[in-house]
């Protein structure tokens, strides 16, 4: 029985009289794309997580200083109370890394879809921008500076389409970060009952959509129709919040009811945009309006549901999870071929994966974990203490830089452990036989606490050492802001989505539950 069934487009497309292009026709970029000149590949940011204003605005303008150029191709951004990182806007490949003519020491990143975008006068470039490499939004690419053509420390951010300039600031407003001098967009900020998530990261966000093969139906016929600027708008948010590319919501939308055009209720009783059956809506449904009501028919409830359940039927799991969620969505194959067909027609997916995992991942070496004796245990929390103050560092593995994963790691490292680089990852392999999971309330410290952060609320993202148990204190790396410090986890463990307490060591260590 299919938990959520496709609705015909037949009465859809009678209303809206849309001629549909014979079978394998490429279609224009602006019926694909309701109008843009290009549709970015992933979630946008702004490049900075400071506050910021703009000093200089994007076409004609007087020559700063006698050396800037007089046909502006970006803004320049001013980092306030002073120089700080420069982050990617989205996440791309390097093109450029390096002195670039006037715009001094400069990175150029492929974004996808012919978009890319230019970073230039940086101090200093970080170590790991090379061409070539992939980088992950919010990434940091160096540091604001005043090398090249400059009168000052800023950062002259450019966006090109298809090797033409384009004005930063309405395509970054479109794509929900505007340009407003905050480091997050209002429509980007987490409700105000949300606890603080991990803002950096230890990874990628997002990933690469697999191409649509065949079988192929209702696509054949039905050309993806433009997206309603309200619909468009309610899939973005649930994207950003769930940490899917956008387009695999629309791409759901334009299978289901061509994005709202026929979503009147299906034969076998799925309702709503995003056409959910009443039973797995009452499982999975999500307020996506904010008003405290959770709605069938409500669009924005029905698009956050969706995310929802795509999230949770493991879309964020590489190719074969994003078909594995299509299908949970569906139960038939030319379901996930079309679905994929249309993501890919709206812009598809954010080229993306996990630069930072460095690690084993199998856990080589550990085919007998030795036990967690109180004196290993006292080891790890020692040398755990001693990294007190360093800094938080997306991708960084030390000495005296981390993040999360790479903290843990380490940790375990010092008692001859191996694990895999990243939280998601190390969670895995704990369950795969390397350790067993107990409650909030059994935890010892060494234990290893995961919860959903930065990549949603339906997957892991953050892990840290539970120092104190009793006290319900923690140690890692934290965030940029603190480092490594210790945390009290009673709140996050009260209020995040995901919650673990996972114990390193052989399942036959397992503590036996006392008789009742």
């Amino acid at each position: 029985m299919l938990l959520m069934t496709a609705v015909p487009l037949v009465a859809a497309l009678m209303v809206v009289a849309v001629t549909a292009p014979a079978a394998g026709e490429e279609l224009k970029a602006q019926q694909c794309q309701g109008g843009d000149s290009a549709v970015a590949t992933g979630p946008w940011r702004v490049p900075t997580s400071k506050k910021y204003t703009i000093t200089s605005g994007f076409g004609p303008r007087a020559s700063p200083g006698g050396i800037g150029s007089t046909n502006h191709e970006g803004v320049d951004i001013k980092m306030l109370p002073a120089p700080d990182s420069v982050l990617a806007a989205a996440a791309g490949t390097v093109k450029v890394a390096g002195p670039y003519g006037g715009l001094g020491n400069a990175i150029v990143l492929d974004n996808g879809s012919g978009i890319s975008t230019t970073y230039g006068h940086m101090s200093r470039l970080d170590p790991a921008m090379k061409v070539g490499a992939k980088v992950t939004i919010g990434q940091r690419l160096g540091q604001e500076g005043s090398t090249g053509n400059s009168t000052g420390p800023h950062l002259h951010f450019g966006v090109a389409i298809n090797g033409r300039f384009t004005n930063p600031v309405p395509f970054m407003s479109q794509r929900g970060a505007p340009l407003n001098g905050q480091a997050v967009a209002p429509s980007q900020k987490p409700p105000a009952d949300t606890p603080p998530a991990d803002p950096a990261g230890e990874g990628g966000i997002g990933f690469q959509l697999p191409q649509p093969g065949q079988p192929r139906q209702d696509s054949l016929h039905n050309a993806p129709l433009p997206i309603p600027a309200d619909i468009k708008a309610h899939y973005v948010r649930a994207a950003n919040r769930y940490k899917v590319p956008w387009t695999l919501l629309a791409g759901i939308g334009m299978e289901e009811t061509g994005h709202g055009r026929n979503n009147r209720p299906s034969s076998a009783g799925a309702q709503g945009l995003m056409q959910f059956m009443p039973s797995t809506f009452a499982e999975f449904g999500v307020d996506g309006g904010g008003d405290g009501i959770i709605d069938i028919r409500d669009d924005a409830d029905s698009a956050m549901s969706a995310a929802n359940y795509l999230t949770s039927s493991g879309a964020t799991k590489g190719a074969e999870g994003v078909k594995r969620a299509i299908f949970a969505y569906n139960h038939a194959q030319w379901y996930v071929n079309d679905v994929l067909f249309y993501a890919a027609k709206y812009g598809g997916g954010t080229v993306l994966g996990d630069p930072t995992d460095c690690g084993t991942g199998e856990g080589e070496g550990n085919a007998q974990l030795p036990p967690l004796t109180n004196e290993r245990v006292k080891r790890l929390l020692s040398w755990s203490r001693s990294q007190l103050g360093d800094r938080y560092v997306m991708g960084a593995n030390g000495p005296d830089s981390w993040d999360c994963s790479s903290f843990s790691s380490t940790a375990y490292r010092q008692l001859g452990i191996t694990m895999p680089r990243t939280a998601q990852a190390q969670q895995a392999w704990l369950a795969s036989g390397n350790g067993f999971r107990v409650s909030p309330g059994e935890a010892k410290p060494g234990d290893l606490i995961f919860f959903d952060s930065y990549l949603g609320p339906n997957v892991i993202g953050h892990v840290e050492i539970v120092l104190d148990p009793a006290k319900h204190q923690a140690i890692g790396a934290q965030n940029p802001t603190v480092g490594v410090a210790v945390s009290d986890y009673d709140g996050t463990m009260r209020a995040k989505n995901i919650f673990q307490v996972w114990r390193v060591g052989n399942v036959s260590d397992k503590p036996s539950k006392k008789a009742t």
